[in-house]
């Protein structure tokens, strides 16, 4: 009876663990599991299951055949143990080869999860590596090896010497095991002995002799702890038999041969590839290798591998004829060699290259100019000359009337909060942040500004409900162009409200709803039985049902899963929740991109376009490696990236959530390589919707790179680079009310030479500590063109303003400097927006609106626009006018509208400018405003009185001109 009821007992317990065991293993993979429902709604099973198959695919062959090779090995050594070591006990030996066999699959089990987590993408890159077609100086390799293979060598040599470790502490355990199993005899007994009882005594012999009467230490207590287990036996007074105990020490000498063999040879591995780290060495005047580095440096790692070769051979002679010191010989000549080579490296460094540099380094300098030049694609700048001969005329204006009606006099910052202030329509609307675009607007390319309407879920009512069921989606956007502004000093929207109101024929939002975005961080629920809130709609919401096809069915075991997933029993329990309702993961665009292809770069600031209806998110995506032979690393710390292309343009559904990744430049080896390993991931170019290809943009980041390291590689003289003769400085510019460098702007601009306007990026150099301007830098954005690089050098014989010395013009023009401190002292607050460098023919022209903003409200307006050309100043309210005041009257009747806006779209002509009233109508004008400034003066209001004093001024210089 007792025994049926253990045997019952048993099998409960049995299936209790086995039940604990499945919820556990469940439990462990909840979010693999969640995140295979995710990648499969995306389309990109494949991708999601490419690391797993790939780590089973190294994981296994390198478990079975470790395994086997241990088991052999231990076997080796239970052979040698049994046949040079004495023993009155009888071994257990089916229990001994239990544990062999448990010992080589733990072992083969560790290395093979190490290896295959490791190593399992540098592996695919290698056995996948796309050529560059350009060969290293030094050792004639093709970069694909630098790029592709020679981290994966690193790592792989490291990984082995790792695992040689690893089985030295195997063999240290399996020794003690087999000590303990089959004690040797390697003591001699005295005759008398003291016997206790031992009922389970299963071996004949002597007691433990690792004891702490054996001073055996630790290793010592626990055979004690072991032997109180097995029960007392005969215990004698003994010493060592020395002869045994040579005995001992013997039978390793095979296994410290081929240990000692494997890490000379490691050894030898790890100087050779150290050689190829000289590519990418720092060392005086050249990033890569150098004189120094090739005549001293890489023979000391050559002599190095050489002796670390002699090293594995003698270890084997050395351990046979027991001459254990000797062994140390190779490694003390190698920490010799080593010593002596970077003494001498360091002493040719300083009394022979130094003193004669430029000769020395030459050959290496020339190398490391070509290589960053490839590294940052600016092998390829086409390089123009500029005149800057100041020959403008109000004709010339005219005939670059696109250029003109693109000039950007709005600024982000105050766009931005503008838009915040008048369209976010609800205080849980936000506008993020402002994106640069261009549209085709009545037929003609227009910059515009676009931003998108999302729920800040910080400003919602913090309930479960409100968050994952309620609101659920952003809605709309807003869209200006950059040069139009309303009477008042404000962007002119085109596309406004809510719901989506347009102005242009050419763009229509059908399609608002914002599911995916750059606030939306936390999941949300669609199809539920509560009604998501849609947009509002005077006093009343507007509710609806999400109809795309985005998010994860919630079936039970769906459910409970991801209840586990985002600790939520609300998810779990919710009556709101049907079988038709489906989860939505992931839904920040940025990391929803990076959670399919974390292996890109990406910009952190993604852009949103409107295409057929639609809104898509842009996420520029970047490949990146330090490991370009002779590139300068861009943050100038050795060993940060050397090399950057945006190959890859991500495009994101903000319905949907669908995410595309387009190779845009067909060159670029690591995309291409990228693509090998995810076929179906990857798309070529030609297949982005034509819409969408014209609205792809030059990262402005990337540009910026490539602008800091042009400002000292455009120099391919060797003398001139190492001299920094013409060394250039990113311009400086004053924006706000403060000195900064300038950053790339975008344009649309009719470039010199070009037929048609086109959309651009520019940033402009001054000589080194100068600020004379020498070169303006573009990047184009459109077509065929896209990703070519043009730089414009101006005259080195005359003398170009740069934006430092037009912003010192400004600062010196005595009605702009009055208006300055009368609004300062007025308590409003003015700013500067960007500077911006245009070219028109062969001229330069520099413009830069201002900004005022009062004190009781917090949406600045564009106050003045200040046109600097040809050490003349122009400082109007408009564009317009300040086009007219530089070139003469009618020069802004074809090219703008006047920069302000009545609401109709390319035609807008905005108030009545002051050159087209008659006298009477401007003296009647100027008495108005003195009689309300008076009163804003006696009132106090002395913003206002600056603000009508600025508009008496302008209307008694219209006068004066009639």
């Amino acid at each position: 009876m007792d025994k049926k009821s253990s045997n019952g007992e048993r099998k409960v317990s049995i299936v209790i663990l086995f039940v604990v065991v499945i919820v556990a293993l469940f439990l462990l993979l909840i979010n693999f599991l969640t995140d295979w429902l995710w990648f499969d709604e995306l389309g990109y099973v494949s991708v999601f299951f490419k690391q797993l198959f790939t780590e089973l695919e190294i994981a296994i062959p390198v478990f079975v055949v470790l395994t086997f090779l241990i088991h052999l090995y231990l076997g080796r050594l239970r052979k040698g143990y049994f046949a040079k070591i004495a023993s009155h006990e009888e071994t257990d030996m089916r229990k001994l080869k239990k544990y062999t066999r448990w010992i080589s699959i733990i072992f083969g089990a560790i290395a093979g999860l190490i290896t295959a987590n490791n190593l399992w993408f540098e592996m695919l890159q290698f056995s996948k590596s796309t050529k560059f077609n350009i060969k290293d100086p030094l050792f004639g390799l093709d970069i694909s090896f630098y790029i592709f293979k020679l981290d994966f060598l690193k790592q792989l040599n490291e990984l082995i010497i790792g695992i040689v470790l690893l089985v030295i502490v195997v063999s240290i355990i399996y020794y003690l095991i087999l000590m303990t199993m089959h004690s040797p005899d390697i003591l001699e007994h005295d005759d008398e002995a003291e016997y206790v009882d031992d009922e389970e005594e299963r071996y004949s012999g002597s007691s433990n002799p690792f004891g702490n009467g054996g001073n055996g230490g630790a290793v010592g207590k626990m055979f004690d702890d072991w032997n109180k287990k097995r029960g007392a036996r005969p215990r004698k007074s003994m010493q060592f038999d020395n002869n045994n105990l040579k005995q001992m020490v013997n039978i390793a000498s095979g296994q410290l041969s081929v240990l000692g063999v494997i890490f000379f040879v490691m050894l030898g591995v790890n100087f050779f590839l150290k050689q190829f780290n000289l590519l990418h060495a720092h060392t005086g005047a050249v990033y890569g290798a150098g004189f120094t580095d090739v005549t001293i440096t890489l023979w000391v790692y050559r002599v190095l591998v050489v002796l670390s070769l002699v090293g594995a051979i003698t270890v084997v002679h050395h351990i046979r004829k027991r001459e254990i010191k000797k062994i140390l010989t190779i490694p003390v000549i190698m920490i010799i060699v080593g010593l002596v080579g970077a003494g001498v490296g360091m002493v040719v460094q300083s009394f022979v290259v130094s003193p004669d540099e430029i000769n020395k380094e030459s050959k290496y300098l020339a190398r490391n100019i070509e290589y960053t030049q490839y590294a940052y694609q600016l092998n390829d700048v086409t390089i123009k000359s500029f005149k800057a001969d100041n020959t403008l005329t109000s004709a010339d204006i005219k005939n670059n009337d696109q250029t003109i009606r693109n000039i950007r006099i709005n600024d982000y910052k105050p766009v931005k909060t503008f838009y915040n202030q008048t369209q976010s329509i609800r205080q849980y609307y936000t506008f993020n942040d402002v994106d640069v675009d261009r549209y085709n607007i009545n037929g003609q390319l227009t910059q515009t500004y676009l931003s998108v309407r999302e729920i800040d879920e910080g400003k919602i009512n913090n309930t479960w409900l409100n968050k994952h069921i309620k609101y659920t989606h952003g809605y709309g956007l807003t869209l200006s162009r950059v040069d139009t502004i309303t009477a008042s000093g404000q962007p002119d929207v085109l596309i406004k409200n809510i719901p989506p109101e347009s102005k242009i024929k050419e763009i229509k939002v059908t399609q608002p709803e914002v599911y995916f975005g750059e606030l939306s961080d936390d999941y949300i629920l669609v199809g539920t039985k509560e009604n998501e809130f849609d947009y509002p709609d005077g006093s009343a919401n507007k509710y609806t049902n999400y109809k795309g096809t985005a998010g994860i069915k919630l079936n039970a075991i769906n459910r409970i899963m991801f209840a586990i997933r985002e600790n939520s029993m609300k998810l779990l329990v919710s009556t709101n929740i049907n079988s038709k309702s489906k989860i939505i993961i992931y839904r920040n665009v940025i990391d929803r991109v990076h959670k399919i292809m974390p292996y890109l770069s990406y910009e952190d600031d993604p852009y949103a376009v409107t295409v057929n209806g639609k809104i898509y998110w842009i996420v520029d995506a970047y490949t990146t490696s330090s490991y370009y032979p002779y590139s300068e690393p861009y943050s100038g710390t050795t060993g940060g990236t050397n090399y950057v292309r945006n190959s890859v343009k991500v495009v994101v559904d903000a319905y949907n959530g669908d995410v595309k990744y387009y190779i845009v430049d067909k060159n670029d080896p690591m995309a291409q390589t990228y693509k090998k390993i995810y076929p179906k991931l990857f798309k070529d170019f030609d297949q982005m919707p034509k819409a969408l290809q014209s609205h792809i943009r030059y990262p402005n980041t990337l540009f910026e790179i490539q602008a800091k390291i042009y400002s000292r590689y455009h120099m391919t003289d060797v003398k001139v680079f190492y001299q920094k003769e013409d060394l250039w400085d990113i311009a400086n510019e004053i924006y706000g009310t403060d000195q900064q460098e300038m950053t790339p702007n975008y344009y649309v601009v009719k470039l010199p030479g070009e037929s048609d306007a086109e959309f651009i990026s520019s940033i402009s150099y001054t000589p080194k500590d100068k600020q004379n301007m020498t070169a303006l830098f573009v990047a184009r954005n459109d077509g065929k063109n896209y990703g070519k690089l043009v730089i414009y050098q101006f005259p080195k014989s005359k003398t170009v303003y740069g934006p430092m010395q037009i912003e010192a013009q400004i600062d010196q023009n005595t009605e702009i400097s009055q208006d300055f401190s009368l609004w300062s002292s007025a308590g409003s607050n003015y700013s500067r927006g960007n500077l911006f460098v245009i070219p028109i023919e062969n001229s330069l022209m520099y413009v830069e609106p201002i900004y005022l903003e009062a004190s009781n409200s917090a949406i600045p307006e564009v106050k003045r626009v200040i046109i600097v050309y040809n050490d003349e100043i122009a400082y109007e309210p408009t564009l317009a006018e300040a086009l007219d005041s530089m070139f003469g009257d009618g020069t802004s009747s074809s090219t703008t509208s006047g920069n302000t806006s009545t609401g109709t779209t390319g035609s807008s002509t905005g108030t009545t400018s002051d050159s087209d009233k008659s006298t009477e109508e401007l003296i009647k004008q100027a008495s108005t405003l003195y009689d309300e400034a008076q009163s804003a003066l006696k009132s106090g209001d002395w913003a206002k009185y600056g603000d009508y004093m600025n508009q008496l001024q302008d209307t008694l210089n219209a006068l004066s001109k009639h």
